[in-house]
């Protein structure tokens, strides 16, 4: 299928041409909703377990299974939806998905022994509706080889920190001025509904193809030198997530003022999404490798001085320069697999390296949690500091390893279609 948008002589694709690509508004609207609980799922868990157990140690435990176990199923999620189609992998998903959460829930304020917890935090994290990797496999069908993949991989991940703006400043809300369990219980109510609407738009969705003619050869994404590299970097990504949440709730707890954690983590994830906006508008001359450098540098910069802030004002412009440098290192790792993966293995590549943020989220919040639980407060804001300049020691030692290469004429099972990348 051709692109159905194409750019007038000499002009650059922005977004307002890229939000007039037919059919758009069809996926992007329900997509936005569903994906929407995503972000309140993490800081959910941490504060209604700390509620009702008093330590941010088995809160980071809990919400931390909940990752690992999202990051585990992630990538088969992603191969499923490209093999049966998207609607076949949401419905079962999104019903398990709510159950699990407020089986969760139930479990927390009955005082459930931790063990009991984690039992219900694994169906809970394995079904977390892979949403943006299916919208921008429906960018990608919308978008082929159009000069708009790349705005589109921008805007996604704008999108997705807008989500991040919302989705703690609601959980927090809910849960320290209606319950500790309101939160939750929302999520896994937008998780339903949104999920729902969204794989009722059956004309939009990838359609699967299966030959039962050609030799059809299977491309693992995992193989390939570059997404490895890419995951390590993502992971560490994941470490500035989780560690940022734990550290801002036991900060803003130890001042008496709980209410300022998701206007704190709101204010990062502002930093975050102005810089995507500026991301999908500059027309970058440089390369993505070497923008991915940079990038990488300035995060792990600015995260190894988060432990260093003693005041709400100096954390909150800590807080927005490390949210104005992790889009750009977002959007240019999800870029660079555009030239380093099959087409056929897009899906499932983006799916790892979701799947590497939530497992970085899920160790920084468990290991924030118990540094925040035995040492001094702020302690946890050592976590992304420490996975940041791993990762970015990782970086720039298999730096090569992201050099894209033409690829080979590969047929691979499921949605043959260009996949425009950006968050999580």
């Amino acid at each position: 299928m051709a692109s159905t948008v194409t750019s007038r002589p000499g002009s650059r694709p922005g977004y307002g041409q890229l939000l007039r690509t037919r059919g758009a508004w069809t996926f992007l609207l329900p997509g936005f909703a569903a994906r929407q609980p995503f972000a309140m799922l993490t800081i959910s868990i941490v504060l209604l377990v700390q509620h009702t157990t008093g330590s941010y140690g088995a809160a980071g435990a809990a919400a931390a299974v909940t990752g690992v176990s999202m990051a585990l199923f992630a990538p088969y999620s992603g191969r499923l939806a490209d093999r049966h189609g998207q609607r076949a992998v949401l419905l079962p998903g999104v019903l398990l998905h709510s159950l699990s959460g407020l089986t969760f829930t139930a479990l927390a304020l009955g005082h459930a022994p931790l063990w009991a917890l984690f039992v219900a935090a694994v169906p809970t994290g394995a079904s977390v509706p892979q949403i943006g990797p299916m919208v921008r496999a429906r960018w990608g069908v919308r978008l082929q080889d159009s000069p708009l993949l790349s705005t589109a991989a921008a805007f996604e991940s704008v999108t997705d920190e807008l989500t991040f703006v919302f989705g703690p400043l609601l959980a927090t809300a809910l849960c320290t001025a209606v319950n500790p369990a309101a939160g939750l219980v929302t999520e896994a109510s937008l998780t339903l509904i949104g999920g729902l609407l969204f794989a009722a738009q059956k004309s939009t969705q990838p359609t699967v193809t299966v030959s039962g003619h050609a030799r059809v050869e299977h491309v693992s994404a995992l193989g390939i030198p570059g997404v490895r590299v890419l995951i390590v970097t993502f992971l560490g990504i994941g470490s500035v997530f989780g560690g940022m949440q734990v550290s801002l709730a036991a900060f803003t707890d130890s001042i008496g003022e709980p209410g300022l954690n998701g206007a704190l983590y709101g204010t990062f994830a502002a930093g975050n999404m102005l810089s995507g906006l500026v991301c999908g508008a500059v027309a970058w001359k440089v390369a993505p490798q070497r923008r991915l450098l940079v990038g990488y540098g300035a995060l792990a910069l600015t995260a190894s001085a988060l432990w260093t802030a003693h005041s709400v004002v100096l954390l909150a412009g800590l807080g927005l320069l490390v949210g104005m440098c992790i889009a750009p290192a977002l959007i240019t790792g999800y870029t660079l697999v555009e030239g380093l993966v099959p087409a056929g293995a897009r899906t499932e590549a983006f799916t790892w390296l979701t799947g590497a943020v939530a497992l970085g989220q899920a160790a920084a919040v468990t290991v924030a949690g118990q540094l925040e639980d035995r040492l001094w407060g702020g302690a946890g804001f050592l976590v992304p500091m420490a996975g940041t300049v791993l990762a970015l020691g990782t970086l720039v030692a298999l730096r090569s390893h992201l050099a894209t290469r033409p690829h080979s004429r590969t047929v691979a099972r499921g949605v043959g279609h260009r996949v425009p990348v950006a968050v999580d």
